[in-house]
């Protein structure tokens, strides 16, 4: 067919006055380019008129409803007051849009804060005196097996060398921790922890002395109060030369009150510090241990002079006990921990520091980041799932002169609009929130409001959240062609929906792989709490005697509460059976290799122990008073007879410390220090003279509350003076799940919000799809689909995306997870079922999110989708 060029000449000239002057000249030659493509292509005057009618109609786009001076040229200010103008438009005409998006947004960034404080307050542990970083604790490592252990207690003659052969030092101090009765006359009784230290302690730690001085720790009778525990015992008055009575034995004047550790302080629990000179006066095992090297049951602290390197001076201290005459058998080598490195990095393996909790401190932080780019993958997706409503208004702002950069910057802006009004609600978020946040993680921190540090950060990071969210939108949504746009030509095409799968594949691959972690720590701490502990918790109390009026009245003092039909049996020890005791080495036994000198943990106890804690007895007898010959009698714990190869232990001979014990039985190995550690080797033996703490367990029949009451009556009997303080065996097992609970429970909690973050945005995006593919529907219910049709065909998408993301996050989650469980002695398995049904449960999740919006889609009326047609 034959077609007639349409004059090339006339209409550009009136194609150009009529729209040169107000057009950027990329659009003018792409108009110019267009206009001689279709010219030569067509013929005839219907192809001619329908071409004009096209150019007239994109002429009215770019002039209507427009006056005169807004083709002025704008100032910059104008120019981004216009910015924030259409983006605060665009939120109000986008309801829905804007409330997932700004929700979203602002729930991750209050996660973020919250982890953020959490983190802050964790890298801040231990720095608040003035010259942590010189500061240290003596440790040592033993080797009492093929493996070194690590021990932070030390023998009392380390500290005077120190200060008489290394000049590295300029502080060193001898400190042990205590729980004492403290009582000031007419006042209340508290139970406190409290340190004995040396004099040079205060200053080593910068303590702030409120009132008074320190110089009290170089008198004997004297002792220094926390501010909050003379507020306690004082209330206003001044407490500086009043009489404190400690443990009902000795008065003591206060010379001064210091301000109380922070919590975010080792030494937080400190009510108050007195003389070391005191604690040898009353102590008989610290007199005796004056100048015995191998007496390891004390702390020294230590303060380098400026310069010293930590692992220099520790090579120089390292090898000072094993190059003095008779070294033990146990090798010790002492070496500085630095204080800095107290809290996070305290797990040593073999002689080499393995980290700490600082594992957990940025695995929070990468979970805060993950669930922050969850909310802006969720701005990503629907920004661009909007792409084709945005795509004429794009088009027309090219074609009246706009150049991509300033698109960019229009889209930017709404993003950083859209963070700056999710930064004010995630500040609400976070007040409202971070009570029980600091409950969970038992924590006191607070926002600090008037710092303007805080404030600079908040926005910055709001800032810097705005560019990550923004960044896709707007690199994509201005790359769009003005000439394809307006004559609607402008498709998305197949391979549009790409990156955003791409996105929510990654979305729910993170939150798979935090349901999986959360499951495995919970039963991590299931696997632990459902070990055998091989004895009764259940009723069991403890009460420390902290009075000397407790001391030399077992038998009264048991049958009088036995009398009282409270307590089924009663018991005293050298510890709590949460516990354990010191160890030795000096147990040697039949048959023992000669290089052989392993830790025993040695326990001194009472009759009636075993059936007050009501241990198992697995081989042999208890201890009885049948047997006069059972004061040289010892049991043996399950781990100790395997370790001394005895396959039949009952009749063996052990030695110990030069005297000599019959095996007369074999208990179950008790649980009493981490229940995820194996239990070491252990023996009891009976001494009245060395026990400190009593066990009565309460009559199963009676309610607890008023058995305590008659329990606390016979003892104020005998220490009237004294508060009743005892504790439950329960809760004191209970705290060593403590720091593995609070992980869980703040895991759980992030996992949670990941979960709905990710569910937002699979909502925006199911119901855009719904929108976008509203006539193809009302076509396909026409033609006889069904609701479960139509519902099966918006959902599928999304089920393919999560099965490909339970399908990455697996190994994933498998590999840390493994790794993260090596760390525990006695761990759960990773079962194939955890996997399962995280996938399950995701999937689940995923069909009820798309399932509202799909089903609502199906079950419209397809007269109303298909009318404009």
């Amino acid at each position: 067919m034959n077609r007639k060029p349409c004059p090339p000449r006339w209409p550009d000239k009136l194609l150009t006055w009529l729209i040169a002057p107000h057009l950027h000249e990329e659009v003018l030659g792409d108009l110019h380019e267009r206009f001689h493509r279709r010219a030569e292509r067509l013929g005839g005057i219907k192809a001619r008129r329908r071409y004009w009618r096209e150019v007239l109609a994109y002429v009215r786009l770019s002039f209507i409803k427009r006056k005169p001076s807004a083709y002025s040229k704008p100032t910059n200010t104008d120019m981004i007051s216009n910015y924030f103008k259409i983006a605060f438009r665009n939120l109000v005409k986008n309801p829905a849009y804007s409330f997932i998006n700004i929700f979203g947004l602002a729930t991750a960034m209050a996660v973020a804060m919250l982890i953020g404080l959490w983190m802050y307050d964790e890298l801040s542990f231990d720095k608040q005196p003035k010259h942590y970083d010189r500061i240290a604790q003596l440790w040592q490592f033993v080797k009492f097996d093929a493996e070194k252990s690590s021990y932070a207690v030390l023998p009392i003659p380390l500290a005077n060398e120190l200060r008489s052969k290394y000049p590295d030092f300029e502080s060193v101090s001898l400190a042990v921790s205590r729980e004492a009765v403290l009582d000031a006359t007419g006042n209340q009784k508290f139970t406190k922890i409290g340190k004995y230290v040396e004099p040079g302690f205060t200053k080593m730690m910068s303590l702030t002395m409120r009132t008074g001085t320190d110089a009290g720790l170089n008198d004997v009778n004297s002792i220094l109060l926390s501010e909050s525990t003379a507020a306690a015992f004082f209330g206003s008055a001044n407490p500086v030369n009043q009489l404190v009575k400690l443990n009902n034995k000795r008065n003591l004047r206060v010379s001064g009150v210091y301000e109380d550790f922070p919590s975010n302080s080792t030494f937080s629990d400190v009510s108050f510090l007195a003389p070391w000179k005191l604690f040898v006066a009353i102590d008989a095992g610290a007199k005796d241990s004056q100048n015995k090297w191998d007496n390891n049951d004390y702390q020294i602290f230590a303060q380098l002079k400026p310069g010293a390197d930590f692992e220099e001076v520790s090579a120089k201290i390292k090898d000072i006990r094993m190059k003095m005459d008779n070294p033990p058998g146990y090798k010790p080598e002492f070496f500085l921990h630095p204080m800095r490195k107290w809290h996070l990095y305290s797990d040593f393996k073999d002689g080499v520091n393995t980290g700490g909790l600082i594992v957990f401190v940025w695995l929070f932080g990468i979970i805060g980041s993950f669930v922050l780019l969850l909310a802006c993958i969720n701005f990503m997706n629907l920004s661009t799932a909007r792409s084709e409503k945005r795509a004429r208004e794009v088009g027309i702002r090219k074609a009246v002169g706009s150049v991509r950069s300033q698109l960019v910057v229009q889209f930017f802006s709404e993003s950083l609009v859209l963070s700056l009004l999710a930064l004010v609600v995630s500040l609400l978020f976070v007040g409202l929130t971070l009570p029980f946040f600091n409950q969970m993680a038992d924590k006191q921190m607070t926002l600090l409001w008037s710092n303007p540090g805080f404030w600079l950060s908040a926005l910055g990071f709001s800032l810097l959240t705005g560019l990550i969210a923004g960044s896709y939108p707007a690199l994509y949504l201005s790359s769009f062609q003005p000439v394809k746009v307006l004559k609607g030509a402008f498709r998305v095409g197949r391979f549009a929906a790409v990156p955003r799968k791409v996105l929510v594949g990654f979305q729910f691959t993170v939150s798979v792989t935090l349901i999986i972690g959360t499951i495995i720590v919970f039963r991590q701490i299931q696997h632990a709490k459902d070990r055998p502990v091989g004895y009764n918790r259940s009723g069991l109390i403890e009460i420390r005697m902290n009075t000397p009026d407790l001391y030399g009245h077992y038998e009264s003092l048991r049958s009088d509460l036995l009398g009282t039909g409270a307590v089924a049996e009663m018991a005293e020890s050298d510890a709590s059976i949460t516990v354990q005791n010191g160890g030795m080495t000096n147990v040697s036994w039949r048959g023992q290799a000669a290089d052989l000198r392993p830790l025993m943990m040695s326990n001194r106890i009472t009759h009636d122990y075993g059936k007050t804690v009501g241990w198992q007895v697995v081989a042999g007898r208890d201890f009885s008073r049948k047997f006069s010959t059972d004061s040289a009698a010892v049991i043996l714990n399950e781990t100790a007879v395997k370790l001394m190869g005895f396959k039949n232990p009952i009749g063996e001979i052990i030695t110990w410390g030069g005297a000599k014990y019959t095996v007369t039985g074999m208990v179950r190995d008790m649980v009493r220090e981490s229940p995820f550690e194996p239990v070491k080797p252990s023996f009891f033996v009976l001494n009245y003279e060395a026990a400190n703490t009593i066990h009565a367990k309460l009559a199963p029949q009676l309610p607890a509350r008023e058995a305590l009451a008659k329990v606390e009556q016979v003892f104020r009997t005998y220490s009237p003076a004294s508060p009743f303080d005892y504790k439950f065996v329960d809760d004191g097992y209970a705290r060593k799940f403590g720091h593995e609970e609070r992980i869980g429970k703040l895991a759980g909690v992030f996992s949670g919000l990941a979960i709905l973050i990710s569910c937002l945005g699979l909502f925006g995006l199911a119901s855009f799809m719904a929108e976008q593919r509203t006539k193809e529907i009302g076509i396909r219910k026409v033609l006889g689909a069904s609701v479960f049709t139509v519902w099966r065909l918006l959902s599928k998408e999304f089920v393919v995306l999560v099965i490909i993301a339970f399908c990455l996050a697996a190994p994933l989650a498998y590999y840390v997870l493994s790794d993260w469980l090596q760390n525990y002695e006695y761990r759960t398995e990773l079962s194939w079922w955890i996997f399962a049904a995280s996938g399950i449960g995701a999937l689940v999740v995923t069909l009820l999110t798309v399932s509202f919006q799909s089903i609502k889609a199906a079950l419209v009326n397809p007269v109303k989708s298909l009318r404009s047609e």
